[in-house]
């Protein structure tokens, strides 16, 4: 005899709009808020003192642990997982098996340790594609879209209306402007800046240690770590880096700047000056009509 699926579960101390649905085998924990129209697919959970917005839907095995906050109209897909204390807002569209605020977990010493980090904050409108990752205190702006396979850090700020192509990472203390679009596989490196409308081609690299984790020695003798200066790299507004070029610590490219794919970048870009080889060296102005306008 075929076995019937367990109901749905809902904590007596939980609270569903009548219109709310639940399929079988999902979860609302207690003091759980469900708005008009929200629809729980079989096997969902919805923790302690969650508030799950207007038609929002939270597709199948998809977890969303205590105290998230859902806006309305948002779509969650299979697999899911909201940590705690996350904020989604309105409209937000997230694909099968992405991770939502996940905490960091980090090697004994490391320079991106921090005490106290915040939720994770996704503002009205953006997306976050499949099997994507953002972490804990990291921000995501309106409108924004976060592809495949990403990877947004702790404490990182990612502006909107821009992208974040697939497989790419934004490291952890790092901020975005507006209208960014980084493309595909591109490593944007802890400490960097990228200020508005600037494009990253397929590839690119930027890198932040020069010593590539090989601390001074002290005066005992031993390694000391906190030796190691990070510096990232600074993408003024509107510049443009080509696929594959790659930036060492600390170098700044100047607005409107024209990076070709391949570069390698050793020195700091004047504004609006285009650069190309390796190591990359000086190839003419950007031309007028190429700028961007005040």
């Amino acid at each position: 005899m075929a076995r019937k699926p367990p109901r749905a579960s809902m904590h007596p101390s939980a609270v569903a709009d009548p219109t709310a649905a639940a399929g079988a085998g999902s979860l609302v924990g207690p003091e759980a808020r469900l708005g008009e129209g929200v629809r729980l697919a079989p096997y969902a959970v919805v923790d302690a003192r969650c508030r799950v917005g207007e038609g929002t839907i939270i597709g199948t095995h998809a977890v969303v642990h205590r105290d998230v906050v859902l806006g309305a109209g948002c779509v969650l897909g299979s697999h899911v997982v909201v940590h705690p204390g996350t904020t989604v807002g309105d409209g937000v569209v997230v694909g099968d098996h992405a991770v939502l605020g996940k905490p960091p977990r980090l090697r004994a010493g490391s320079a991106s340790a921090r005490e106290g980090i915040a939720p994770l904050v996704i503002d009205d409108g953006a997306s976050v594609g499949a099997g994507s990752v953002v972490a804990a205190g990291a921000r995501i702006g309106r409108g924004t879209i976060v592809g495949d396979q990403a990877f947004v850090r702790e404490r990182a700020i990612v502006g909107a209306g821009g992208v974040v192509g697939r497989g790419s990472t934004v490291d952890c203390d790092v901020t975005v402007g507006d209208r960014v679009s980084i493309q595909t596989d591109v490593y944007l490196t802890a400490r960097s800046t990228v200020e508005d409308d600037v494009f990253l081609g397929p590839g690119v690299l930027t890198t932040n240690d020069d010593r590539m984790g090989r601390a001074p020695l002290g005066p005992d003798g031993e390694p000391e770590p906190s030796g190691i200066e990070l510096r990232g790299a600074t993408i003024r507004r509107g510049a443009r880096v080509g696929g594959r070029a790659t930036l060492v610590p600390g170098v700044e490219i100047g607005a409107d700047a024209f990076v070709a794919a391949g570069a390698v970048v050793t020195r700091d870009v004047p504004p609006a000056t285009r650069v190309i080889g390796v190591p990359a060296r000086p190839a003419g102005e950007v031309p007028a009509a190429d700028r961007l306008r005040d």
